[in-house]
């Protein structure tokens, strides 16, 4: 092992020092948020607005719009345009976060069939 996080978050080479340190244990990655999660739980309820009045302001359908807050639609490219133009942040926000989201989610359940890919890079 070339180096590992200490109790005091210090990195320790052990090659060098020939000390052992007690290695912090990461907390297990959370699940990323949606981004319809952002919406429905923050962006709406600061701006005041139900999702009627966004979705019309959006210019997208009500149906639309709550499916993507339920998380049961993903934020397109188009989708985060909107966003990125409504909410004043640019669509790059928008589509990080249901990127991250989409591996999240994909990465176990293609896990064996990705095992099997041999890696010739």
């Amino acid at each position: 092992m070339l180096g590992a996080w200490t109790s005091n978050n210090t990195i320790e080479h052990d090659s060098v020092t020939q000390q052992r340190e007690t290695l912090v244990r990461r907390a297990p990655r959370l699940p990323p948020v949606h981004p319809g999660e952002l919406l429905r739980e923050d962006v709406l309820p600061a701006l005041g607005l139900s999702v009627s009045e966004a979705a019309r302001e959006l210019g997208v359908s009500r149906q639309s719009l709550h499916r993507i807050m339920a998380g049961r639609q993903p934020v397109t490219v188009e989708m985060a345009l909107r966003l990125g133009r409504f909410c004043g942040n640019g669509p790059a926000l928008w589509l990080r976060m249901q990127q991250a989201y989409d591996l999240w989610h994909a990465e176990p359940r293609l896990r064996g069939e990705l095992e099997r890919i041999p890696v010739r890079g």
